[in-house]
């Protein structure tokens, strides 16, 4: 009798100890999530008021005009400097790219997850891995050797121009947008497919009727993610865009984005300046095109069907 009261006390006291760990351990856990959720908040507003303060002190230490700025293409580090032509750059660079990538990255997730699923999980999926693990320099570098001398040879114009630009930038955006597309078209389920089968259509009636409709706005989220990544690219576009400070005529013509002006300028201005004020001016005009994509994709991805 003695033998088994001795062993129900240890049996609570073990339950009680495993309880009091287990809240330990719990809230362990809990400081743990809200410290690290607490840095990537605090982090996050203090990069925008370090870069909203750098950027806003340049209009008003210097009397720099933002409508000027803005608008006009003359650029000397001066206060009549304007930033039109990079922010044109930025742009043309960020939707040819997009058109150039979109239907590829959007045909391949059909691919791999439609047409061909065991061979696109064997081969493509690898590739676009390798892909996306490439560093920018690396596609910089055969944007140099390959593209440009392609675009010279056999387009016309010096090669360094928006149109290398755009297949650099579209080749690097093309495993973001393709990895997307095909979790998308993953997520669909089985039983719309079937329905469409069912009806009588065909494989490529069901893709391009009942598949991609579902899809499509996981497809515009996978296309404005790629979109904000090669509006932020920086060296590959500056190896081969030309870094021409005025506004291009044409798709061969060379042109300069806002990224590859501040990589350019900043090493050769003395803190403090004007020159180097504008470029952080450039900066904060970056970071609200970033929040500007980042809005686009939560009301895309708000739309959703399926």
């Amino acid at each position: 009798m003695a033998n088994v009261q001795s062993s129900e006390k240890d049996n609570h006291r073990l339950l009680k100890n495993n309880r009091s760990s287990g809240k330990h351990n719990e809230t362990r856990g809990k400081i743990l999530v809200f410290s690290s959720a607490f840095l990537v908040i605090a982090a996050t507003i203090a990069i925008t008021l370090f870069l909203g303060y750098k950027g806003i002190r340049t209009f008003f230490a210097f009397d720099v005009n933002l409508w000027n700025f803005l608008t006009t293409t003359g650029w000397d580090g001066t206060e009549n400097s304007g930033a039109l032509s990079f922010i044109f750059g930025s742009f043309a660079v960020t939707f040819l790219a997009a058109l150039f990538a979109a239907p590829l990255g959007i045909g391949s997730a059909i691919f791999m997850t439609e047409i061909a699923k065991k061979w696109g999980q064997k081969v493509m999926q690898p590739v676009i891995e390798i892909l996306v693990g490439i560093p920018s320099v690396v596609y910089g570098l055969i944007g140099v050797t390959v593209i440009v001398p392609l675009i010279r040879d056999n387009i016309g114009g010096i090669g360094f121009s928006l149109l290398a630009g755009m297949v650099v930038v579209g080749i690097m955006i093309l495993p973001t947008i393709t990895s997307i597309s095909a979790d998308a078209i993953k997520a669909i389920p089985d039983d719309i497919k079937n329905a469409s089968y069912g009806l009588g259509a065909t494989r490529w009636q069901t893709i391009y009727k009942v598949i991609l409709p579902a899809a499509l706005p996981s497809l515009m989220t996978a296309i404005v993610l790629g979109m904000a990544r090669a509006f932020g690219e920086a060296l590959a576009v500056q190896m081969v865009i030309g870094n021409v400070r005025g506004l291009p005529s044409s798709i061969t013509d060379s042109a300069a984005t806002l990224t590859s002006i501040i990589t350019l300028d900043m090493p050769h201005t003395t803190y403090g300046s004007v020159h180097n004020s504008l470029l952080w001016s450039l900066g904060l005009f970056l970071l609200i095109m970033s929040y500007v994509f980042i809005i686009v994709i939560r009301v895309v991805s708000s739309r959703r069907k399926v």
